[in-house]
């Protein structure tokens, strides 16, 4: 990376406002989010905003893609990563007691073909995270321990979702709603993958995950806040559990055992992203 390309992108992240936003499109990423998303989940005004995106994309960090009536504004991983390697290479002079701490062991080779944890989160883990527990748990052969927990603290399973895991056979004992700081005491399970199925999990400012999960963005629409008649609100919950298991059945047959974790990285994006492509379309 050439030096004033770099003196610009630093200069860029170095205002608090534009880091917020900065780091918010990267839980996201790699898929895009719309500006009053963004405004909402930071609190910012549009006009303040509007000016932080304005310079992120100018500095290359993020770009705009217009989708119908809508921008969505996204982070460009190419320069992200231009910018990390700059900084840990160029400018750390690949110190190994700068970098060594950062990794984990055999970062990049193949994912072992052993269980794996994965915790769906999304905001109250009444029902989408629900879903994604149940599916993962019966479509996974074994191979996967699931969990689910939500942002929003005492909430409770929605009687709807109950009903669609019954209707489709999935065993509904044991599963309670949780919060999401049952999973980051001191001895808790350490995840594999992370995913989260709401928008509102996703911008939510939660610290990284010990390990180094891989993770995804699988975000759905919230079916508690559907209306109408009970047959109109089922037909919802019962959309929602087929997005989801769509994703969960195409990431059950993923060839972990041979696949880099950067592999396996851009295969989790892409579920998601052919995902929401197909329920676009």
């Amino acid at each position: 990376m050439e030096i004033n390309r770099a003196t610009h992108a630093f200069a860029t992240l170095g205002h608090p406002g534009r880091l917020a936003v900065f780091r918010l499109l990267m839980r996201f990423a790699p898929q895009g989010v719309r500006p009053t998303e963004i405004a909402e989940a930071l609190g910012l005004k549009a006009n303040t905003l509007s000016h932080h995106l304005a310079d992120l994309t100018s500095s290359g960090l993020v770009e705009v893609e217009r989708q119908g009536r809508s921008l969505f504004y996204a982070v460009n991983l190419e320069m992200a990563e231009q910018l990390i390697g700059y900084l840990a290479l160029n400018v750390g002079r690949a110190r190994p007691d700068l970098i060594a701490p950062l990794l984990i062991p055999d970062k990049d080779t193949d994912m072992p073909a052993t269980d794996f944890n994965v915790l769906f989160i999304c905001s109250g883990n009444s029902a989408r995270s629900i879903f994604a527990e149940a599916l993962l748990r019966d479509l996974g052969r074994g191979k996967f321990r699931a969990f689910s927990a939500g942002t929003r603290p005492n909430t409770e399973l929605n009687p709807f979702a109950l009903e669609i895991l019954q209707r489709n056979g999935h065993d509904i004992a044991g599963l309670r709603s949780k919060h999401i700081s049952e999973f980051q005491q001191p001895g808790s399970a350490s995840m594999d993958f992370v995913f989260t199925v709401c928008d509102t999990a996703a911008a939510e400012e939660c610290p990284p995950w010990p390990g180094q999960p891989i993770t995804g963005h699988w975000g759905l629409p919230d079916p508690v806040k559907a209306t109408g008649t009970d047959a109109e609100k089922a037909l919802v919950f019962a959309q929602t559990y087929a997005a989801l298991r769509r994703r969960i059945a195409a990431f059950v047959e993923l060839p972990f055992d041979s696949l880099s974790r950067m592999a396996l990285q851009t295969r989790v994006d892409a579920i998601g992203l052919d995902a929401l492509t197909a329920e676009k379309g």
